[in-house]
């Protein structure tokens, strides 16, 4: 089922949206090398829970914590624990807020010291992809047109891109319709009007599109132990075009 929010409810859904977009920032001087995943993960709950705010992740589905942080081949649903961050290593935090009954959902990839410049470019453009995903997010437009600019943007930089995992719609709930793949053809699927708000989420993998689910059955992993990188927006879809509601104000 797909919501069409009014103009209340994104506003309340952006109040969300923004704690989102205030965690991401505030990890970031955390990530070091050295430092353990779990202690990101007690970082970002606190953040959250001190704006009076819920991590939406924590339970959600039986997963044990309040943000997915997952490092390296690690696409995406990595479980926080004792891993420590090395230099050189990259590492995707995902966070899902719930401020007074409503949704909010954004990710990021963080380089942690030196990186490699591929896995740079890899990161860069994963990024670039989730912007020009973003500006076909226009009412008359078609998810497919969301998809198509991402992959062909990806694709065209010799990466590759997950299929078992997709954006969503999001607000009234963590999870909603409609799917939004990050491939697929322009003038597919469904049209997009104004008042829906979803989450678009390219996981981009430096070879192989291809992952597998660990034996804790969370964790993502590429299939040949190369990088993958994440980035991810909540955003509305209003008259004058999209709005990017995971934005510090």
């Amino acid at each position: 089922m797909v919501y069409i929010k009014t103009p209340q409810q994104i506003a309340a859904i952006k109040k969300s949206n923004i704690i989102v977009a205030e965690a991401l920032e505030f990890i970031e001087k955390f990530i070091q090398p050295g430092i353990e995943t779990r202690e990101l993960n007690r970082e970002i709950e606190n953040f959250i829970l001190k704006k009076n705010a819920r991590p939406a992740f924590k339970g959600l589905y039986g997963f044990p914590a309040a943000s997915c942080i997952s490092v390296n081949d690690v696409v995406v649903h990595g479980i926080p624990g004792k891993q420590k961050l090395k230099e050189g290593d990259i590492v995707g935090i995902d966070i899902g807020v719930e401020l007074n009954g409503y949704y909010g959902d954004g990710a990021r990839t963080f380089c942690v010291g030196n990186v490699n410049e591929s896995i740079v470019k890899l990161c860069k453009v994963t990024e670039e992809s989730l912007y020009l995903g973003i500006e076909q997010c226009r009412v008359g437009n078609r998810i497919g047109d969301i998809s198509a600019a991402i992959q062909q943007h990806v694709e065209k930089h010799g990466f590759s891109v997950v299929r078992e995992f997709v954006g969503h719609g999001v607000g009234i709930k963590p999870h909603e319709d409609p799917q939004v793949p990050n491939y697929g053809k322009r003038g597919t699927g469904m049209r997009l009007k104004r008042g829906m708000v979803i989450a678009i989420e390219p996981m981009i993998n430096m070879g192989t599109h291809e992952v597998y689910i660990m034996d804790d059955e969370w964790t993502v992993r590429t299939a040949d132990g190369l990088p993958s990188a994440h980035y991810e927006h909540s955003v509305a879809i209003l008259d004058d075009g999209p709005e990017i509601l995971t934005k510090i104000q």
